[in-house]
């Protein structure tokens, strides 16, 4: 499954009791779409994601970032610690990080550098076009 959002924080490394890192950030993914009566909707819907690949990726996942997540969606449920209330939350386990545009903060270009091998680039310029 693929989902596009923006970071809303920047990304966190932590380390799990058997030493393995992970890396952690939220995205909000923005749906609008006109209803029957012609009234605007708009919805976002925030996304706790895990990317266990290499913890690097904590150093350009900024908050603002545009990216395309490809992975897994699971649901979570507990209860508040403070009311006792049920809580519910999305959590996305995430394979793949692409990114789409600058968070203002980070150039797209050095992003994609710094995750995709050399060897998949072809020597094209920046006006050459796949087709």
């Amino acid at each position: 499954m693929n989902i596009t959002g923006r970071l809303t924080r920047n990304a966190q490394v932590t380390t799990t009791p058997t030493g393995r890192e992970v890396v952690n950030f939220s995205i909000a993914v923005n749906e609008s779409y006109k209803a029957k009566d012609g009234q605007r909707i708009e919805q976002t819907a925030y996304f706790d994601c895990a990317y266990w690949r290499t913890a690097k990726a904590a150093s350009w996942l900024q908050k603002g970032l545009l990216v395309e997540l490809t992975g897994q969606i699971s649901v979570r449920a507990w209860l508040d610690k403070e009311d006792g209330k049920p809580k519910a939350g999305l959590n996305f386990h995430t394979t793949t990080i692409k990114p789409l545009a600058k968070s203002g903060k980070n150039d797209t270009n050095s992003v994609q550098d710094s995750i995709e091998p050399n060897n998949n680039k072809k020597g094209k310029g920046k006006d050459d076009l796949p087709f």
